[in-house]
């Protein structure tokens, strides 16, 4: 089965490298998104998916759109594949380009669809605190997210995942929920499931303003704002910008989810629990975790910070650091 592969984040590697290591595909392409600058320096440097194409030797196309790019277009007739596999490419496939594959355009989305379509799915699903989500694979066709689906796989979500590590875990997914679709697609053994408009949701991109955190909302819904668009959440704190990297909600109905390094908050609540302030303010600093916040509705532990200009470090040690007070207020 020869296949093109159109990715560009380290969320579509392992599904390549899964195409990769099975005898029965051969990727004749990698289409992927221009480079881009990035850090101090401002070079360009090249998408994950690029970066693994290179290391085995294949192909690699880099349209800057690619439904305008006649000269990417006869390249894709030119590869005469079977099967077009999409992960997270990060632009939309025309009809023309759909039509371009012996077979189908398979995409692997990081939802169970039609819930989350768009461009952000983990991150809207975080954000909207749901306890599991997972895999669809499906045939594309000229919608938003909209095609047939093929297969689902499914994920529990923890307390403590951010966007980070539920990606991974739902990569791997991905990486091997595509492998058994394109199987059953080629032996005849899947047929596409038409989605329910009705029941599905969007993941719009995410805006600078989703970063910014707002100390009247509960200590849960900023839990899951935290970990959703991790690492870029900020707040204010004595005039300046600080980045809150990671979050932990307080009360009894969170310390079954949690670890054993923070079961020390359940035996501080007889005394947390009793503590109050105004929306942002630091009620109580515990010994090896850091502030614990006001929020407009329960108590938030930062957990990891980042002040501007310096790297990510514990609560505890911005705390120590800062020398933080009781009192003092975030966002203000």
């Amino acid at each position: 089965m020869k296949i093109v592969f159109f990715g560009t984040p380290e969320f579509a590697v392992p599904t390549l490298s899964s195409l990769l290591s099975h005898p029965e595909f051969e990727v004749v392409a990698v289409v992927t998104q221009p480079d881009k600058r990035r850090g101090r320096g401002n070079q360009l440097m090249p998408s994950p998916v690029k970066m693994a194409a290179l290391n085995h030797h294949l192909p690699v196309l880099q349209p800057q759109r690619i439904k305008k790019d006649s000269e990417t277009i006869a390249q894709l007739r030119e590869a005469e594949a079977d099967i077009f596999v999409v992960v997270a490419y990060g632009q939309i496939l025309s009809q023309e380009i759909l039509d371009i594959p012996n077979l189908a355009c398979v995409n692997v989305h990081g939802s169970i669809l039609p819930k989350y379509r768009g461009a952000a799915p983990i991150q809207r699903c975080l954000y909207d605190g749901e306890k599991a989500t997972g895999i669809t694979t499906m045939l594309m066709d000229a919608g938003m997210d909209t095609g047939g689906m093929l297969l689902k796989a499914f994920a529990g979500i923890t307390l403590l995942d951010n966007v980070d590590s539920l990606g991974d875990r739902l990569a791997e997914l991905g990486a091997d929920l595509l492998v058994e679709t394109l199987v059953k697609l080629r032996d005849g053994e899947v047929k596409a499931v038409v989605q329910d408009d009705a029941d599905a949701t969007y993941a719009p991109m995410i805006k600078s303003a989703d970063y910014v955190l707002d100390w009247s909302k509960s200590a849960i819904d900023l839990h899951n704002q935290v970990r959703g668009f991790f690492p870029d959440c900020t707040t204010t704190f004595r005039g300046n910008s600080l980045k809150v990297i990671a979050t932990v909600p307080v009360g009894p109905e969170y310390w079954l989810q949690m670890p054993a390094d923070l079961r020390v908050l359940e035996r501080e609540w007889p005394v947390l629990g009793e503590l109050s302030g105004e929306n942002g303010a630091v009620v109580k600093v515990v010994k090896g975790l850091g502030a614990i916040v006001q929020t407009g509705d329960g108590l938030l532990l930062l957990r990891e910070v980042q002040l501007a200009g310096k790297k990510v470090q514990s609560g505890m040690d911005f705390a120590n650091g800062t020398r933080l007070a009781v009192g003092e207020v975030f966002g203000s």
